[in-house]
């Protein structure tokens, strides 16, 4: 038998999240089920703003929730039913704005329904969140406008799509310069045999359609991007015996990206940053991702494509950024070059060993995360 269509994908991915699951307690599997870790205060205030039949509804594999966002435009791909949509509308500000697509009327549904009360909830006098029906395949279908956005969101979706790139090409075309992607999902330790594709519950579970994450750097760099870079990483387990079997040898991790719409690294220089504590919820320091936390007033040696990331982007007011002396303090010899986890295996099972991995934690009843 061969692998669904794309058409098929869809329909069954429709049915699955608009009839099957009708609420988070149904999953099978922790691929989509948040993360447990720490939420700085502002954060839960948030979450504890959204309304219970939003969160009840709530899929998602991870807090897709980026640093520096007030008066940000946010667009979230497969925004289901608004949770994270609504969530972020309050820490971008009446400023920001943020649109939610999703291809499943009824979750889209769910979360028009609520915007007056979270307007009221937040006391904005103009809503500052809309809802389309639609497919980030086809962002521009959906009337949404090129480089419009600061920062485009997805939260354990973009495995569902069948045309992964052309997901990845629509966020690059939808963000400004220096905009960035910010975004978890389900990656493969492998490529996946076809027999895991075409199974109907995996892919509604984000297991079936997962990328094998070293396919995620090519693609994002043949988009544009600039490398990925990794943030946290978390194991999937599976609770079902028939899933078991058909997975086999095969692993996956839950786990958030961030690429970057700025122009390719320079030579290969290497720089000096210090951050300056300015970005709310992050003022001791500011945990870029699994390589670089910065912490304020301290000196940080980086490389050229970090420090063009941080010069070309939102953050670029957060920090001073000077060119490295050529020798290392008190050496004959230039600092050396500090090698990144990219592999989210690799980052996985680095905090396993130190017992600092995120927790698979069904924190999705009424009160979100908090």
């Amino acid at each position: 038998m061969a692998a669904p269509s794309g058409e098929q994908i869809y329909r069954e991915v429709q049915d699955y999240y608009g009839k099957d699951l009708q609420k988070s307690e149904d999953l099978q599997t922790n691929a989509c089920i948040t993360l447990a870790r720490p939420l700085p205060t502002f954060i839960k205030e948030a979450l504890k703003c959204v309304h219970d039949d939003v969160v009840s509804r709530y899929y998602g594999c991870g807090l897709v929730i980026p640093e520096c966002l007030e008066t940000c435009w946010i667009l979230d791909l497969g925004s289901g039913s608004g949770r994270d949509c609504y969530m972020l509308s309050k820490l971008v500000g009446e400023k920001g704005h943020v649109t939610g697509i999703d291809m499943t009327d009824a979750q889209v549904e769910v979360a028009k329904k609520h915007i007056d009360y979270h307007m009221k909830k937040f006391g904005y006098q103009v809503p500052n969140v809309d809802f389309i029906h639609g497919y980030m395949e086809k962002l521009g279908d959906a009337g949404l406008k090129d480089e419009s956005y600061d920062i485009v969101i997805s939260n354990c979706v973009i495995n569902l799509s069948p045309d992964k790139r052309t997901v990845l090409q629509e966020a690059y075309r939808m963000l400004k310069a220096g905009g960035e992607m910010y975004f978890s999902d389900v990656y493969a330790s492998c490529d996946l045999p076809e027999d895991i594709r075409k199974h109907r519950v995996l892919w509604g579970e984000c297991l079936g359609g997962a990328l094998w994450w070293k396919d995620l750097y090519r693609i994002a760099e043949e988009v544009g991007f600039c490398p990925p870079r990794l943030v946290t990483a978390s194991r999937i387990t599976i609770n079902n015996k028939e899933l078991e079997s058909v997975v086999g040898d095969c692993q996956f991790v839950s786990a958030t990206f961030r690429l970057f719409k700025v122009p390719k690294k320079g030579p290969a220089e290497r720089y000096q940053v210090i951050y300056n504590g300015g970005i709310t919820g992050h003022e001791k320091e500011l945990e870029f991702d699994a390589n670089f936390t910065f912490k304020e007033g301290e000196v940080v040696e980086v490389d050229a494509e970090t420090a063009a990331i941080l010069r070309s982007s939102r953050f670029a007011e957060e920090f001073l950024i000077r060119l490295a002396a050529g020798r290392a303090p008190g050496g004959c010899c230039p600092a050396k070059v500090k090698e990144k986890i990219v592999d989210p295996f690799q980052l996985v099972e680095h905090l396993e060993a130190k017992d600092l991995a995120p927790k698979p934690a069904g924190c999705c009843g009424p009160k979100g995360c908090c």
